[in-house]
């Protein structure tokens, strides 16, 4: 059975690509994160927060801040700790993660995300929540390195 010059050329190059992306997804490393987000609002809210990367033994300051838009009432401080993975550098946890949420804080109470940026970094964060806050929204997180 003979297969065609463009078939075989076509099957090559898939398996070229299919290599690259196994490769570069084989680099991939992961890290810890621990950071502290203050958010507040009324219909529109704000967050702000810091916090730090853990990635191959070393620490990385992270500055935090986003906007949210929808039903928004009340203040609340989250601290969340968790796991970043798919990162091949620090700079990778750089960017705007976006989530859809609705949830409830009176006091203390428990929360936990799984957040996407647009390289590939996938925060798995859990943590408590102090204040008192009302939401269903969509927000919009920014995290940079310092």
């Amino acid at each position: 059975m003979r297969i065609s010059s463009g078939l075989r050329a076509a099957l090559i190059a898939l398996s070229a690509l299919t290599g690259i992306s196994l490769s570069s997804a084989a680099h991939a490393d992961s890290g810890f994160i621990n950071i502290t987000v203050i958010k507040a609002g009324w219909i529109i809210g704000g967050s702000g927060g810091s916090g730090t990367l853990t990635f191959q033994g070393r620490r990385y300051p992270l500055s935090i801040g986003g906007i949210s838009y929808g039903f928004v009432f009340g203040a609340a401080q989250t601290n969340l700790r968790g796991r970043v993975s798919n990162i091949v550098r620090p700079s990778d946890v750089a960017g705007v993660y976006g989530a859809a949420g609705a949830g409830l804080a009176v006091g203390r109470g428990a929360s936990g995300i799984v957040l996407t940026n647009q390289k590939g970094a996938v925060l798995e964060l859990t943590g408590r929540e102090v204040g008192l806050l009302a939401n269903a929204d969509l927000s919009g997180l920014a995290i940079t390195l310092r």
